[in-house]
């Protein structure tokens, strides 16, 4: 019996285990960066939805706009 279950939560440890280092064993992939022009659309729209407020949009716009200079 105890051997059983044993056998059965080392199932579970490496199912999960192998799981993990599947997903984070990706060294490889490379994640796109946004374009500046990307970045500035989705900071509108974060503005027009009401995400941040209008000071808050133009400090971020000034920020990424100076950080492409």
């Amino acid at each position: 019996m105890k051997k059983t279950i044993f056998m059965v939560l080392l199932a579970i440890f490496l199912t999960t285990t192998v799981g993990c280092i599947g997903v984070q064993g990706g060294s490889d992939v490379v994640k796109p960066e946004q374009t500046l022009g990307q970045e500035l659309i989705d900071l509108k729209k974060a503005k027009e939805d009401g995400a941040i407020t209008n000071k808050e949009y133009e400090k971020l716009k000034k920020k990424l706009l100076d950080q492409y200079e």
